[in-house]
């Protein structure tokens, strides 16, 4: 994919998104898909909101925010404003955050522990609010990282349906970044496939045109779209 400069938020997504459009078709094409098989999920942390307008002005429908409190402070003003707008969470979910995140998102990403999928399970009830859910996957088996374990992820899945009633459509991993991506999205793929996953969400700004050629049906793409996100100070947050 040819590189796009980075500028701390890009004032005008559009010209990072038509590029990742392109690779985005390019991929496809290269792996016999149809490029309405993949669905761009627009990182959009630290993001702005007249910049997240602009964006969907441009086309863009589906955006993913890490943090429930950041998205609590831009998405219900922005989808009053603009209808049939998608909202997914791509970072880790406090379960002290379920039930604020059932009432927000239509779409949770980083489904990974009992704990999480009993306070998911209680507030889908108590809201009558059903968002889709995948189980995030720690292929790297990284410490620092959430997910769940691969060698424990049937067991889970079994478990996310069987005793807490969850309908789970499909994985996520975040391979780690120093490594090739490739096996990690194996990996994923291959979990998904024996336990009748159909969604697959894998691929960031540097190789989602890789996660493509594994299959993937989500990627999700910020920087190579928004620009470079601004340092924020840790005493700032």
């Amino acid at each position: 994919m040819t590189a796009i400069p980075e500028t701390p938020h890009r004032p005008d997504p559009t010209i990072g998104l038509g590029a990742v459009r392109d690779a985005i078709e390019g991929a496809c094409t290269r792996a016999g898909r149809d490029p309405r098989s993949v669905t761009l999920v627009a990182a959009s942390k630290t993001v702005p909101a007249d910049v997240l307008e602009r964006a969907a002005a441009a086309g863009l429908t589906v955006f993913g925010e890490n943090r429930v409190q950041e998205a609590k402070t831009k998405w219900p003003a922005l989808r009053e404003r603009i209808p049939g707008l998608e909202l997914h969470l791509i970072g880790p979910l406090q379960t002290n955050k379920a039930r604020e995140a059932v009432a927000l998102f239509d779409v949770i990403q980083s489904v990974d522990r009992p704990g999480l999928c009993e306070a998911l399970a209680r507030q889908c009830d108590r809201q009558g609010r059903r968002p889709r859910l995948f189980v995030q996957v720690n292929t790297g088996a990284e410490p620092q990282k959430a997910g769940v374990l691969p060698e424990l992820a049937d067991d889970f899945l079994t478990a996310c349906r069987q005793t807490y009633g969850l309908d789970v459509a499909g994985l996520m991993c975040v391979p780690p970044a120093d490594a090739d991506p490739a096996p990690h999205f194996t990996l994923l793929a291959g979990i998904a496939a024996r336990n009748g996953l159909p969604g697959l969400s894998m691929g960031m700004s540097t190789d989602f045109a890789e996660a493509i050629a594994h299959g993937a049906t989500h990627v999700r793409v910020g920087s190579a779209i928004f620009g470079a996100r601004a340092r924020v100070q840790r005493d700032a947050i």
